[in-house]
């Protein structure tokens, strides 16, 4: 049962570190909220309140472009595996038949 185990060892050990940081990214977002409206108003309003619509601005960017990211890499590795497995399935088939 060890022998089995083992094989699957480093496939637990990728899911269990992308749970945890699946977990900071989603702490993190709560305290990382933006507002557009808000960006505009204190711009205008403070000169220090521009730093704060810069911060705005790049929050609006992460927002937008985190699905792009997502998908890029559940895409990319989903192609890795894939590749994976032909390259060992044509060493398998390369493999001299014993008898």
């Amino acid at each position: 049962m060890k022998a089995i185990y083992h094989q699957f060892e480093p496939a637990v050990t990728r899911w269990f570190v992308a749970a945890i940081v699946l977990a900071l990214v989603l702490l993190i977002a709560s305290v990382a909220a933006a507002c557009p409206t808000c960006k505009e108003g204190v711009a205008q309003n403070d000169p220090q309140g521009q730093a704060l619509a810069a911060g705005y601005y790049y929050s609006i960017l992460f927002m937008m472009s985190t699905p792009y990211i997502v998908l890029a890499t559940l895409g990319s590795c989903a192609y890795y595996s894939i590749r994976r497995a032909r390259q060992q399935q044509t060493e398998v088939d390369e493999m001299p038949a014993t008898s």
